[in-house]
């Protein structure tokens, strides 16, 4: 069995930009969204969605699950980094340094 490391751990970046000048276009955003946040990722800006996968494999299956969900307009970008690369990640709001909330706790069953 393989231990569970910060460099084995990903997190997957959906980072999107999609039209909402019409009804349509405004509803396909929603649904992008929330198909989103069903499959277990979290907001963490507007238009900036994450998701802890506890290996690369299961964030391939995510990853497959983003393309088969993006709208017919816009712009979608997905990339993966290790958990230690996202705990390096310094946030800002009004040129404060802001904490960042707890991670994601991974359970290992012996």
């Amino acid at each position: 069995m393989q231990r569970f490391s910060e460099y084995r751990i990903m997190w997957v970046m959906v980072l999107f930009d999609l039209p909402t000048e019409t009804k349509k276009d405004r509803a396909a955003a929603a649904k992008f969204r929330k198909t989103l946040l069903e499959d277990g990722f979290t907001m963490f800006q507007f238009s900036i969605y994450v998701r802890h996968c506890p290996s690369k494999e299961n964030a391939d299956v995510h990853i497959k699950r983003v393309k088969n969900a993006m709208p017919e307009h816009g712009k979608v970008g997905m990339f993966c980094i290790t958990d230690k690369q996202f705990g390096e990640i310094e946030i800002f709001y009004c040129r404060k340094p802001e904490r960042q909330k707890g991670c994601t706790q991974q359970l290992e069953l012996f």
